[in-house]
């Protein structure tokens, strides 16, 4: 993990390599993708089944593609029943987290006029959960229960079985999240399906979920056919410390993000050039002691940087333009810094709040904005599966108040039926 000063002669262009981080397009990738989606548009479970067996080494005929409750029902049976207790404490905690952030429909009049919002959820939503190199029930939870939260009539779940089978976990965790059809079927041809149907899989209207390249081009390709969430790149973790903070917990925390992916992004961000090297140091020690060992040195050693600076106010406004998916304030008094923070898809405040808390049980939902995208993107919450429709009412005596107005502006842009079409109420 390397360390730069704001003396040193590199600081300024290892800062713009970060905040340029976000993922390039590749062509050759979306050339095979586009294939893909044509392929399954053209000819539905046909293709699905093809490219399944081409990528997942199995094959599938269309009646097996979707899981059924008994093997829900043996999931339950197969998993600890300290982890199913685990699943349904996250799942009341983010549930009741959502809940919170629901919508009404509202509507005020005034002279003769209604003017409101119609909030109606979406009619059907795909989630798509990966699987690779490890295995993540609590993304169903954070994806599916929002959408259940908001209203969402079927919640579909598309998932990889490259072994075969869908861990139990996954299938417990949709289960207890409320999803309605669950499908082992993965990759870009999953992202097709969903956004175009087939015979066995019927379309939704917005695919939400992480995936690989692959998944994430797909889902590029088929926003306007159907919505998406976002473009979700490697995670990314920034810690602002002070030289206060505990190396050790610094460290801990860098490593809870380094273990997701190889390309998972971590920094620290700090006025302590002490602290920075301590910390550095211990993550350097922790990483032999972790099952992921691997995994997270590569992100470390590839990614991982120490910045450190001259100022409190410095070191916040680094962190605004690096605009990180996970912020963590490990100072002192941190929640008197919370206001400098700007672009964060995460805040964790405080020495006693690592990642790991929110990622699983705190209730805030976990799918974050990467890559800089915090600028102007949030995380996922129920306004992303709901509509709002404007709802407009006037009276005649209101409509004739606005008339001139009306006639005038519709002069003005050369439109002539619009002006007629008010006139006509007279005529």
């Amino acid at each position: 993990m390397k360390i730069l000063s704001w003396k040193d002669h590199g600081f300024l262009k290892a800062v713009e390599a970060v905040c340029q981080r976000a993922t390039q397009q590749n062509s050759k990738v979306e050339q095979s993708v586009r294939a893909i989606l044509d392929t399954v548009r053209r000819e539905g479970d046909k293709a699905v089944q093809r490219f399944t067996h081409r990528f997942d080494g199995i094959r599938i005929r269309p009646d097996q593609l979707r899981v059924g409750r008994q093997e829900i029902y043996e999931a339950y049976t197969a998993l600890p029943t300290s982890d199913t207790k685990a699943l349904k404490y996250a799942a009341r905690r983010i549930r009741t987290f959502h809940r919170r952030q629901r919508r009404t429909t509202w509507i005020y009049r005034k002279d003769g006029i209604q003017l409101g919002q119609m909030i109606t959820p979406l009619d059907a939503v795909g989630v798509y959960v990966p699987g690779g190199k490890a295995v993540y029930p609590s993304s169903v939870l954070m994806n599916a229960i929002p959408a259940k939260v908001a209203g969402v009539g079927r919640v579909v779940m598309c998932t990889p079985t490259p072994s075969g089978s869908i861990h139990p976990s996954l299938l417990v965790a949709a289960d207890i999240a409320g999803v309605d059809e669950i499908y082992r079927v993965g990759g870009a041809q999953a992202i097709g399906a969903l956004a175009f149907g087939t015979p066995s899989i019927s379309s939704v209207d917005k695919i939400i979920g992480p995936g690989n390249l692959y998944v994430a081009t797909a889902k590029r390709l088929v926003y306007g056919y159907v919505d998406i969430d976002m473009i979700a790149g490697p995670s990314e973790l920034l810690v602002l410390a002070d030289s206060a903070s505990n190396p050790s917990h610094v460290a801990a925390d860098l490593l809870c993000e380094a273990e997701h992916d190889e390309e998972a992004r971590v920094y620290l961000v700090t006025t302590s050039m002490a602290l920075a090297k301590r910390a550095v140091k211990e993550v350097n020690r922790q990483l032999a002691e972790l099952g992921r060992q691997a995994i997270a040195s590569r992100s470390v050693d590839a990614h991982a940087m120490a910045f450190v600076v001259r100022t409190v106010e410095e070191a916040f406004a680094l962190a605004n333009q690096i605009a990180p998916e996970h912020l963590s304030l490990n100072m002192t008094s941190a929640f008197t810094y919370l206001p400098r923070i700007r672009h964060a898809g995460a805040i964790f405040v405080g020495r006693y709040t690592p990642p790991a808390v929110a990622d699983y049980v705190a209730g805030p939902n976990h799918v974050l904005p990467t890559g800089g995208s915090a600028r102007f993107f949030s995380s996922l919450g129920v306004d992303d599966y709901i509509k709002r429709s404007n709802v407009v009412a006037y009276s005649q005596a209101a409509l004739h108040k606005a008339k001139r107005s009306v006639v005038r502006l519709a002069t003005l842009e050369g439109l002539d039926a619009h002006g007629r079409s008010m006139e006509s109420r007279w005529t």
